[in-house]
Parts: structure tokens; C-alpha cells; sequence
């Protein structure tokens, strides 16, 4: 492996394979002026997605360029030990062995479990959700498999929202075949129960899984047409619809900044800019956070994944996290983070740490999952004196990056 900063090793790369940088830039969609800077150490690749698209012309995985064990992600990276648990209880099939547990609830309280659940994973206090999470997926599984359930739809709708739940922690924990084990057995159990609504929360989670898989193309795919189905439906007597609707167009804005393809990002932003409007206030129908304030919120980030640290800064003027329901954390949190991302890439890392800084007041656990925030961290310590006990330091040892 080519040793040196990120800059040096594609550098190395590139004339190994024999490509100017004009060339290099062209096929990874950015100018030449901008390449050079990466390569001098000016300016650090400013998008995950950059670095898989460099390693794919470049023929070498992304390991080779950042020098460190890498994995892709939407967000999120570091897992908890006891993820091991969920991980046993689904490579349980007690069914087969005619060893079903006896159902222990019945669909409210289930629903009721659930919810409690998602309230913990919009808290961010994920940690807690997982150590739970084997019990509620028990209860799900042992009521599920009863036949002849006189509230069948009742209990299928319960059964989404309980692994529509699961698939969003695996997803933010990094786990991508057991998030998409979930969202597929979202995805079934909304077919069963005719539920518009019930789909269009699995598709969301589907997509969520594949981006996490490293299957954007599937992921977009899936986000345009189950937004654009949803979307024909919704009306304003349908909060749930909108709001999941909405959440689809949000998502797939997220894709298209990833693949730096701004007309399509933005279109798509104004997409869920009208269907927030016929919402009409900040909400949180079927667990999304959705409504103006984060559709504001997405406006940053998408600006953050086209690598567009001005725009991201011009656009958060106008968001107001406050505004958010009570208990959404890891939304009010993610402002902050691409604020402190956008400082970081200025290269004004104080800035960017009082911006880390009051991410992890709001929610904690949403630094130590976010596999931006790491390399972000490790990019300021390069760049910083290698003092012991600073901010960024200790930050630095909260969110997973030093011992």
C-alpha cells in the first residue's frame, strides 16, 4: 500500500494507472483545480462518495487511499457490543422446529412497545433500543404466527412498525444483511395488510438498507418510484401519507447529492417542499420527523453531499431545530453536524468543534454512530497540534476515534 497523507496515495495511484489529473477529475466528476488542491493536502475529498468513485477509476479499494480500515455508509459505523444478541435472535427459526413462543401481547400493547421504541431511536439513545430490541421482536414474531387473528390488519400494521423500528437501528448501526432482513419482513407484512402507508414505510427502510449495502442505483430506484406512487395519493386529510411520501422525495434528494447531480437533488427537495406545505406544520406521522423544519434540515445536507460547504452554511440560516417536535434529537442533531462539516472543509476547525460540540449536547450517541463525524475528527487532529486533553481531543476519544 502507497503510505502518505490521502492526497499523496492518489496522487501515487493516479500516475500508477496514468491519468492526468484533468482526466482523473473528469471521470469523478470534479475540476482539475479541485483535484490539485486534494492532492497538495489543501483541501481534504469532501464526500464519502468521492473516495468510492477515485477507488473504482483508480482500481484499488478505499482502503488504499485513506490508509485505514474503511466502510461505506449513509450514517453511522461504530457497533455495540451487544448487537451480538439481535444478531442470535435472527438467525433463530423456531417456527421451523414447531418451537413458536406463545404470543405474550396482543396488537395495542405491541404497537405500544413499538412506539416506545421508535421515541428511544428518535431520542438517539440507541443503545438502550438495542439491548431491548431481541425482546419486542420476540413479541412481534410470536403474534405474527398465530393464524386465525380476528384483529389480523391491526396486528400486521403492529408488526411493521415493530421491525420498520429494528431496520432503522440496524441501518444507523451498520449491520446492512440483518437491515435488510428487517425491511424485508416490513415489506411482506405491508403487502398482507393493503396498507399504502405501511408500504411506503418499508420502502423507506429498504432503501435506507440498500444505500447501507453500498447499492445506491437499487436504493434510488426503489426511493423515485414508491415517492412517486405515494405522491399521487396523498392529500392533506392524510397526514401519514404526506409525511411518508415526503420522506421518500427527501431521501432520494440525499442520493442524487451524493452523485453530484444538483438539479435532480434540488427538484427533489422541492418535491417534499410541497408536500410539507400540505402538511402544513412540523409533525412526526409514522415515526419520520417530517414536516418544513426537515426538509430545511435536508437542504444542508444535501449541500453537504455536494460538497458545497458555502451553500451548506447559507442554507442552515434558515433552519430552526427548536422547531422540531420534542424528543426528535438525532434530527436537531444533524444540522449541527453538517455545519461542523462545512467549517471543517473551510478548515475552520474550532468552528467545526463548537458545532460537534452542541451536536453531542442534543444527542450523544449520534457522534459516536456517524461515520462522518470520525473521519471528519481524524482530519482536524491531523491538522491540529497533537496536544493531549483538548476539545478535540476528548472529542475525539467520545466519538470512537482515540483510545
Amino acid at each position: 500500500m502507497v503510505s502518505g497523507s490521502i492526497g499523496e496515495r492518489i496522487a501515487a495511484y493516479r500516475r500508477r494507472r496514468g491519468l492526468s489529473q484533468t482526466t482523473l477529475a473528469g471521470l469523478i466528476g470534479r475540476s482539475e483545480s479541485w483535484l490539485s488542491q486534494v492532492e497538495r493536502g489543501v483541501r481534504s475529498v469532501d464526500r464519502m462518495s468521492i473516495l468510492l468513485d477515485m477507488a473504482k477509476v483508480l482500481h484499488v479499494d478505499v482502503e488504499s487511499l485513506t490508509g485505514r480500515p474503511w466502510q461505506y455508509a449513509p450514517n453511522g459505523g461504530t457497533t455495540p457490543a451487544d448487537l451480538d444478541e439481535v444478531r442470535r435472535y435472527f438467525a433463530r427459526y423456531d417456527h421451523l422446529l414447531g418451537e413458536d413462543a406463545v404470543p405474550i401481547l396482543n396488537s395495542a400493547s405491541l404497537r405500544s412497545l413499538a412506539a416506545n421504541a421508535h421515541q428511544r431511536y428518535q431520542s438517539a439513545e440507541y443503545d438502550g433500543v438495542v439491548t431491548d430490541l431481541p425482546e419486542i421482536l420476540l413479541a412481534a414474531d410470536s403474534l405474527h404466527r398465530v393464524s386465525g387473528t380476528e384483529d389480523r390488519r391491526e396486528m400486521l400494521l403492529s408488526y411493521v412498525s415493530t421491525y420498520v423500528v429494528a431496520a432503522k437501528l440496524l441501518t444507523k448501526m451498520g449491520a446492512a444483511d440483518l437491515a435488510q432482513l428487517a425491511a424485508d419482513r416490513c415489506a411482506n407484512a405491508a403487502l398482507e395488510a393493503d396498507s399504502l402507508e405501511a408500504q411506503g414505510m418499508a420502502a423507506y427502510q429498504v432503501v435506507c438498507a440498500l444505500l447501507r449495502a453500498d447499492r445506491p442505483e437499487d436504493a434510488e430506484s426503489l426511493a423515485l418510484k414508491m415517492a412517486s406512487r405515494l405522491a399521487t395519493q396523498a392529500r392533506s386529510d392524510a397526514p401519514s401519507l404526506v409525511s411518508v411520501a415526503g420522506s421518500l422525495w427527501l431521501i432520494s434528494a440525499v442520493i442524487a447529492g451524493r452523485r453530484t447531480d444538483r438539479v435532480e437533488a434540488y427538484g427533489r427537495l422541492d418535491q417534499a417542499e410541497r408536500l410539507a406545505a400540505m402538511l402544513g406544520h412540523d409533525a412526526n406521522f409514522a415515526w419520520t420527523a417530517f414536516g418544513p423544519t426537515n426538509v430545511a434540515i435536508h437542504r444542508v445536507s444535501v449541500a453537504a453531499e455536494l460538497g458545497d460547504a458555502r451553500e451548506a452554511l447559507e442554507v442552515a440560516t434558515a433552519v430552526d431545530p427548536d422547531a422540531l417536535p420534542a424528543g426528535l434529537n438525532s434530527r436537531r442533531a444533524q444540522v449541527y453536524l453538517d455545519l461542523a462539516w462545512a467549517q471543517a472543509q473551510r478548515k475552520r476547525d474550532s468552528e467545526a468543534i463548537l458545532h460537534l460540540l452542541e451536536a453531542e449536547r442534543v444527542a450523544p450517541n449520534a457522534i459516536r454512530y456517524n461515520v462522518v463525524v470520525r473521519e471528519m475528527v481524524r482530519e482536524m487532529l491531523a491538522r491540529s497540534k497533537r496536544t493531549k486533553f483538548t476539545a478535540l481531543h476528548n472529542l475525539a476519544v467520545r466519538a470512537g476515534v482515540l483510545d
